[in-house]
């Protein structure tokens, strides 16, 4: 019951800031063509009717807001958002905690492959300066 006062609270927030027409308006349709996919990946039909992809829509900007609100929160405590505030906020739904720790693993992974991608090929292009002339 604390989760639906929270809710309230969130949304009341959410509705002062803004107004509810603009901001619903503003948001419809953000992420229909990724949930198609995701609907047919966990079963739907290949082509969901569009009223199932504008309700699930819906439900996943109303998710992102509210918890991008409570890490807002969380994260003025501080004087600026950061990861940890997310990762707080879900830290008792194990399966969203670790698909996230483990993108962000991911990311830092990827991060790092770009930097000595980056460094040798500095490398090589310092080489092949230094080769060029001496052919030529």
């Amino acid at each position: 019951m604390s989760n639906s006062a929270a809710g309230t609270s969130s949304k009341q927030r959410a509705a002062s800031s803004q107004p509810p027409d603009t901001s619903s308006k503003r948001r419809r349709g953000v992420f229909q063509r990724e949930l198609q996919h995701m609907m047919y990946g966990f079963g739907d039909d290949p082509n969901p009717l569009p009223e199932s992809v504008a309700l699930m829509d819906d439900i996943v900007v109303e998710y992102i807001t509210e918890l991008v609100h409570k890490a807002q929160d969380i994260g003025s405590q501080r004087g600026k958002l950061s990861v940890e505030d997310f990762l707080y906020l879900i830290r008792k739904d194990m399966p969203k905690l670790n698909r996230c720790t483990e993108l962000l693993s991911m990311n830092e992974e990827l991060k790092q492959a770009r930097k000595l991608f980056e460094h040798d090929e500095e490398n090589l292009r310092k080489v092949f300066e230094v080769d060029e002339p001496a052919e030529g």
